[in-house]
């Protein structure tokens, strides 16, 4: 049975930021609120719980969950050969909606899906989802839906979709919209924009200059 979580209220929130911690531990999922949408986590080093994840989701392995972390310096211990560019997209826009996609360091032991050696991964600006990741660490997390439907943008939706394939709801109320991040690919010499979400390319270009847009 799915235990749901009132973060809006203070002690109902250090209980579900515990009982959703103890979950992903164990091997669970938890849904928690993001800065754009909501989103379905599982411990980021557990094949089992990514599967489940993916299963949840009737999302398919060609389709990699991306990785959220709750500082920059976890990056260091996550991936390789992460360019300047690289951090002076996170230094302007991390905590954010900025999603990397990253060499990872080959001595990981993950298995995120058909990732060829990348990993795309975010800081997001919630304290929900950062004091979450805090806790636990790096937690595999996509948007809380079943695939084809919507992008939740409150707990309500997400449970509707989901129900007890989850242990652990936090209902941080409304999310700002259904946006997505923007995602840019930084394992090559020039950035490149893969998909335009909640930052422009004018946005991101005041930045690296040489931001190239993915036809």
């Amino acid at each position: 049975m799915a235990r749901r979580y009132d973060c809006n209220e203070a002690t109902d929130r250090a209980t579900g930021l515990r009982e959703a911690a103890s979950a992903v531990r164990r091997g669970e999922l938890v849904v928690l609120p993001t800065d754009t949408v909501y989103g379905i986590g599982a411990d980021a080093f557990g094949s089992e719980p990514v599967a489940d994840l993916l299963a949840a989701k009737g999302r398919g392995r060609g389709l990699p969950v991306p990785v959220l972390i709750g500082s920059p310096n976890t990056l260091h211990g996550l991936v390789t050969d992460f360019s300047e560019h690289a951090w002076e997209l996170v230094d302007a826009f991390w905590p954010g909606a900025l999603t990397l996609v990253a060499r990872h360091q080959p001595s990981l032991q993950w298995d995120l899906g058909d990732t060829r050696g990348t990993v795309a991964i975010r800081m997001p600006l919630h304290p929900v989802a950062i004091e979450l990741l805090t806790e636990v660490g790096p937690m595999a997390v996509t948007a809380a839906n079943v695939t084809g439907h919507p992008a939740p943008e409150d707990c309500d939706a997400a449970q509707r979709m989901l129900g007890d394939a989850v242990s652990v709801y936090l209902d941080g109320g409304p999310t700002p919209g259904n946006t997505p991040s923007s995602i840019v690919d930084v394992t090559g010499p020039v950035p490149v924009l893969l998909r335009e979400g909640s930052l422009s390319p004018e946005e991101l270009r005041k930045v690296v200059p040489d931001l190239e847009v993915a036809s």
